[in-house]
């Protein structure tokens, strides 16, 4: 049986090419890519891909559209926000992934779906270490790797979710990674990693894997 997975990926500052790379490998590595099916898609089809059920979607892309400009202009209305909260009470899986949590400050459904969001990261990159926490999802909890990366500061409503990754680097500590079951549906929220490199390092794709199975099965 084919498992069907929509993902909506890359942004100005995000090269779909390695995530698509990143999230292929780490399927592979769980021996689920030849199980899966995945839809690329634009983020202008998203409630179209939502209508279909897909078993999860994986968002990899942030809200606004042209960063940097005078006027930002954002694609995630509370309108989509309200699709997707639905679709994931009704029993889909929701990854998401680095700049899926990025922007939607003002997208109050979705970072309460998410239940914590993205709040700044520091100017310049920096060795960030990424230290695993006792968890439910198969990784263990001795599992660490560093990359050199953009360090992610998130908000996390810590007491209502699980927490299962942790990062630090010279410029602090935040949450980098945690699930939590919504209704009939899955949320988890990955907070590595910027560049190829870091996208493909084997040690990402470890941690990785087991959350694309727990978010797909």
């Amino acid at each position: 049986m084919t498992v069907r997975i929509t993902a909506i990926i890359g942004d100005v500052f995000h090269e779909e090419s390695a995530i698509r790379d990143s999230l292929e490998a780490a399927l592979r590595l769980q021996g689920l890519l030849d199980e899966v099916h995945i839809r690329y898609a634009p983020y202008d089809q998203l409630e179209e891909c939502l209508a279909e059920r897909p078993a999860a979607v994986i968002l990899f892309k942030e809200d606004r559209l042209n960063p940097g400009s005078a006027v930002v202009n954002r694609w995630m209305t509370a309108e989509t926000a309200g699709r997707i909260a639905e679709y994931v009470r009704q029993g889909g899986g929701w990854l998401g992934w680095h700049s899926g949590l990025a922007s939607f400050e003002n997208v109050k459904e979705y970072i309460g779906m998410l239940r914590g969001h993205f709040l700044f990261h520091p100017r310049e990159h920096s060795e960030v270490t990424y230290k695993a926490a006792s968890n439910g999802l198969g990784i263990p909890s001795s599992a660490e790797f560093s990359l050199l990366d953009e360090h992610y500061f998130v908000e996390c409503d810590e007491a209502n979710t699980n927490v299962f990754l942790r990062s630090s680097s010279r410029d602090g500590e935040s949450v980098a990674g945690w699930y939590h079951e919504l209704e009939g549906g899955k949320v988890c929220c990955f907070t590595p990693a910027h560049t190829r490199e870091g996208l493909l390092n084997q040690e990402l794709l470890a941690v990785l894997g087991p959350v694309l199975r727990w978010i797909v099965t």
